[in-house]
Order: C-alpha cells, then structure tokens, then sequence
C-alpha cells in the first residue's frame, strides 16, 4: 500500500513542474541520459539543464513532504 501512496504523491508534485523542468526530468532519471547529452536534445546550455533539474528536484522534495 506505501507504494501506491507514494506513486500518487509523486504524481500530484509532478503536475506541478514546468514544461521545461519535467522534460528534464524525465530525460534524466527516465533515459539516464546525462546533463550535456540533455543540453543538446533540449537545446540549452548545460548549466541550464542543471538549474532545471535542480529546481524540479526541489519543488518535487516539496510538495512530497
């Protein structure tokens, strides 16, 4: 049953992330592809992606609490 919860929980924090932020996300911890292979397939700089991952992160960790 935890995991249900949690699955649902991380679904709703998801709703909340940008367009730009998810994709990240997504292409990150889904593809396991890495920051540059992301800043190529997005077209923004690497440091760009690590900001957008980072902030993903930290509204999700929010909204999980």
């Amino acid at each position: 049953g935890e995991n249900w919860t949690e699955r649902i929980a991380l679904y709703e924090a998801l709703k909340d992330v940008p367009e730009r932020e998810m994709q990240v996300v997504k292409l990150r911890y889904f593809d396991g592809k890495t920051q540059i292979e992301i800043s190529k397939i997005v077209g923004i700089s690497q440091a760009q992606v690590s900001r957008l991952e980072k902030s993903a992160i930290k509204r999700i960790k929010e909204r999980m609490v």
